[in-house]
């Protein structure tokens, strides 16, 4: 009995070719959208990730605060270091005045009684678009930053080929310089950058290492930077003013929140924050940021999904409008089959397996579709499948094809022989 359902099922969507292919496009639409957005959410959120991870869990960024007065432009050394280096002054003026970010704030804040829980501190200084030079090959370097070497291990920044510069470098003034993989092939090519000098702004670097790739963040490419010690940008690029940003890592993840607390605590002290003042500085957490993206990301993901959902349930509403033309236009050949005697069961099932065939087949071509949907980068993004997305979307194509095609199955089912049969 069960065959011979399926075979009347199939010819009768075999009958309609055309009709049958539009309906199932609808549930391929919709099965294919779901797959596809929760797939470019998924990769969005990864991508986003990815991009904080690079900064690591465990690091602090102190940046001027973008409410306060006059102060630094946006954006670790070891306690000798900071010892050594001889900072800007902090700006003078009213008292009210916010002061800027110096050397001698990541100086306090590298001592060890005060800031138990910090284990590096990094003054970071950021020329925009630096222009370099090699043997008449020129190129505009995004970020040129002047910093101590702990920036790297901070930033999650480390070499392919050759080593940082030291804390000797940073004391002595000397024009070293890693840089990042853009660099190294726009302004050498083949040739091996090591120990070769680029001029910048009339000043030459030593090219002591080159970074790992990191590959293209949105519109700003992560390799096209060049790191020095701070001492040689601030003489050659920015001068002795403010610092852009200040780098602090914890000692590990589970003491970040101490040492945010100790950061913030010496940064008011020295800035004269008290709880009537706006602080003139702002603290980035990685790990917390990490955690509130997450959990945004997850909600854009489920809203991607929940909007092309909208795409199968019109693809269920098309299903239930063609059966009933199908029943409409069959009529007489269910009156035929009631009066010799198939069961209304026979019936039901048939037209519930026409609607299920669809939404099955539908679904299937949907699956393909968004796999192969997410081969492709969109708008800058790399989707990536999540598996269960799969199974639930084709899931729903067959529960939709069930429920939209019971109620044709079931005026079908019900139909009298003897009205059928006087049906025009």
């Amino acid at each position: 009995m069960t065959l011979e359902v399926l075979r009347f099922a199939l010819r009768g969507l075999a009958a309609n070719k055309l009709r049958s292919g539009l309906t199932t496009l609808g549930i391929l639409i919709g099965v294919g959208a779901v797959i596809m957005l929760v797939a470019v959410g998924n990769g969005s959120s990864q991508q986003v990730q990815k991009n904080i991870e690079r900064l690591g869990t465990n690091t602090l960024t102190v940046m001027p605060s973008t409410s306060g007065g006059r102060g630094g432009g946006g954006g670790g050394g070891f306690a000798r270091l900071l010892r050594a280096a001889g900072g800007a002054a902090q700006q003078t003026g009213p008292r009210a005045q916010a002061k800027s970010l110096t050397v001698d704030d990541a100086r306090a804040l590298a001592d060890a009684k005060s800031a138990p829980s910090v284990k590096s501190v990094s003054p970071v200084v950021t020329a925009s678009s630096a222009n370099a030079t090699y043997e008449g090959t020129a190129h505009a370097i995004q970020q040129f930053v002047g910093t101590y070497p702990a920036y790297f291990e901070a930033s999650n920044d480390p070499v392919a080929r050759g080593t940082y510069f030291s804390d000797d470098d940073v004391l002595n003034d000397r024009k070293v310089v890693v840089i990042g993989n853009t660099v190294a092939e726009d302004l050498f090519g083949t040739v091996d950058p090591l120990g070769r000098q680029i001029t910048v702004s009339g000043v030459n670097f030593t090219v002591v290492g080159v970074l790992k790739t990191k590959g293209s963040s949105g519109f700003q490419d992560a390799d096209d930077v060049a790191i020095a010690p701070l001492p040689a940008v601030q003489q050659s690029l920015t001068g002795y003013g403010a610092l852009n940003q200040i780098v602090v890592q914890a000692k590990s993840p589970k003491t970040v929140d101490a040492a945010q607390s100790e950061v913030t605590g010496i940064l008011n002290q020295r800035h004269d924050i008290t709880g009537s003042n706006t602080a003139d500085f702002q603290i980035l957490n990685q790990a917390s940021l990490q955690s509130a993206i997450s959990s945004s990301s997850r909600t854009f993901t489920v809203l991607l999904g929940a909007v092309a959902a909208i795409s199968l349930l019109v693809g269920g509403i098309g299903i239930t409008n063609i059966m009933l033309v199908t029943v409409t236009e069959r009529t007489r050949e269910i009156g035929i089959r009631k009066a010799i005697g198939a069961p209304k069961g026979a019936i039901l099932g048939q037209f519930l397996v026409e609607a299920t065939v669809l939404s099955l087949l539908g679904g299937l071509l949907g699956v393909a579709a968004g796999v192969i949907g997410s081969q492709f980068t969109v708008v800058g993004v790399q989707p990536v499948i999540v598996p269960s997305s799969i199974a639930l979307a084709l899931g729903v194509s067959v529960a939709i094809g069930l429920f939209f095609g019971s109620y044709p199955a079931n005026r079908a089912a019900k139909l009298r022989p003897i009205e059928a049969l006087r049906h025009e």
